[in-house]
């Protein structure tokens, strides 16, 4: 079972009645269980739907922020900012807020670049170099995979 199906089925139990849902092939096991009183991960309004319940599965830590050398582009190294994990990508807190980071803009480490959203917890991603914003490589309120690149850099000297 691919990451993407496993999101949708969560998606779909979290939208039916169903308080617990159990599947078991010879490849995986899933155990899927609803519990209202789980708190949210972070302190972000949900995007574009009323909160659900989240799903007992403890979600691993986010990684602040990978970064790897990329081509070399006019001359200049570039690094990527990849994500952290597979989910959507937001460049903003909701859609009436302004987007964390434009192209052209100057940001500093530690700086939220943008928020990735996995079985409806919100982690913020953060930059950990400063420099300038090259390229946004994603769209808003897209789907990303884990390791995918989401911006281009340029290292502040």
């Amino acid at each position: 079972m691919k990451a993407k199906e496993i999101q949708e089925l969560i998606d779909f139990i979290s939208n039916s009645g169903l308080a617990e849902v159990k599947i078991e092939t010879d490849e995986f096991k899933l155990s899927i269980k609803k519990n209202s009183e789980a708190p949210a991960a972070k302190n972000v309004e949900n995007y574009y739907t009323q909160a659900q319940p989240n799903p007992v599965q403890e979600p691993e830590p986010a990684p602040k922020r990978n970064t790897t050398e990329s081509e070399e582009t006019s001359g200049q190294q570039l690094l990527e900012v990849k994500s952290p994990m597979i989910g959507t990508f937001y460049r903003s807190a909701n859609p009436d807020s302004d987007f964390f980071v434009n192209i052209g803009d100057t940001i500093q480490k530690g700086q939220t670049v943008c928020i990735i959203e996995a079985m409806k917890l919100f982690n913020e991603v953060e930059s950990e170099i400063s420099g300038k914003i090259v390229k946004v490589l994603v769209e808003d309120a897209s789907p990303v995979e884990y390791d995918q690149p989401l911006f281009l850099i340029e290292p502040q000297n």
